[in-house]
């Protein structure tokens, strides 16, 4: 038997929040599942230890410039050509497109499963995968995603980096995808002021190569932490995991590294200044902190200058005790 998931939002952390439905998909019928997912999602660089997938298909979409192999009804005939090649029997669609639905039959693949088509408004991006999943395989998941690597990888990169378990090895994911995800150095410096008083501490500095995700790393590089930093910009994900893998906490801006290193299962602490508070608390191993005065976070919250760093030492000192 072979099995489809599509999973065709953008980003890593949509990857990760739909990894337990597709890994439940694989455990009921005792196969691993391909999935055709988005470039920009970086399957490829995280998913490639993942016992419940097999094939990771790149679902090739253009951006206003040029268009991609899958883009348009030309795009569309290259795709169901794509998956015919696979002979699946079984197609999952977490989405309402009728387009995808439409692919699907054309390439042959008998069994269609899909989220209900023309409802794209207003869906819920995890309670409508775990009601999809329930009401197609009769299974209740739990949404706790779980990203796997390699076990000597771990040990190099302990190694490598000279990770001490006498220290507190922290993540701190410092980058974000828009500006007001990103929580300004100083309140990153007053946590590790904090934390360092009290515990012996090295912090790991995740971020991307955005001009001012690089400036606030370049803060937190000239502060007086910067001996007990390592910056990690340079690094791909492949090389970044196993990093996470060995520390002990994550504290990380709503961004990919706050997804992977809960998927990684390390209890992530995660700075909530301006999305929707599920994205910072869908996993049992992710404690959001919310900007001062607020007693929820969405969308326009705007509050990344309103991270109380008080706030986040305490959390770690729960999370420690």
């Amino acid at each position: 038997m072979r099995i489809l998931t599509v999973q065709n939002r953008m980003g890593i952390g949509d990857m990760v929040i739909f990894l337990p439905f597709i890994q439940a998909i694989s455990k009921k019928f005792s196969v691993p599942v391909s999935i055709l997912i988005k470039e920009s999602s970086k399957a490829i660089q995280f998913l490639q230890n993942n016992p419940a997938i097999d094939q990771i298909i790149i679902l090739d979409r253009g951006n206003k410039i040029k268009n991609g192999r899958h883009d348009g009804i030309i795009g569309s005939y290259n795709l169901i050509g794509d998956l015919k090649k696979f002979n699946f029997n079984k197609i999952f669609i977490f989405n309402s497109s009728l387009r995808y639905n439409l692919i699907a039959r054309a390439a042959n693949i008998e069994d269609i499963y899909q989220y209900p088509l023309f409802q794209k408004k207003n869906q819920h991006i995890i309670n409508t995968a775990k009601k999809f999943i329930k009401e197609e395989l009769d299974l209740d998941v739990q949404s706790n995603p779980e990203i796997f690597v390699n076990d000597q990888l771990i040990k190099n990169a302990k190694s490598q980096y000279k990770i001490n378990n006498k220290e507190i090895n922290i993540l701190l994911g410092i980058g974000g995808s828009g500006p007001t995800k990103r929580i300004p150095s100083k309140i990153f410096t007053n946590f590790m002021t904090l934390a360092t008083q009290r515990y012996k501490c090295r912090f790991f500095l995740a971020t991307g190569k955005n001009v001012e995700e690089q400036k606030i790393l370049f803060e937190i590089l000239s502060s007086t932490h910067k001996d007990k930093c390592y910056a990690l910009d340079n690094l791909n994900l492949n090389e970044i995991l196993p990093i996470i893998k060995n520390c002990d906490i994550s504290i990380c801006n709503d961004s990919s590294f706050s997804h992977l290193s809960s998927g990684l299962g390390i209890d992530t602490i995660v700075l909530m200044s301006d999305t929707p508070l599920l994205y910072g608390s869908y996993s049992s191993r992710m404690y959001p902190i919310i900007p001062d005065g607020e007693n929820t976070v969405t969308h326009d919250t705007l509050g990344k200058d309103r991270i109380n760093p008080d706030k986040i030492f305490e959390q770690l000192n729960d999370i420690l005790s």
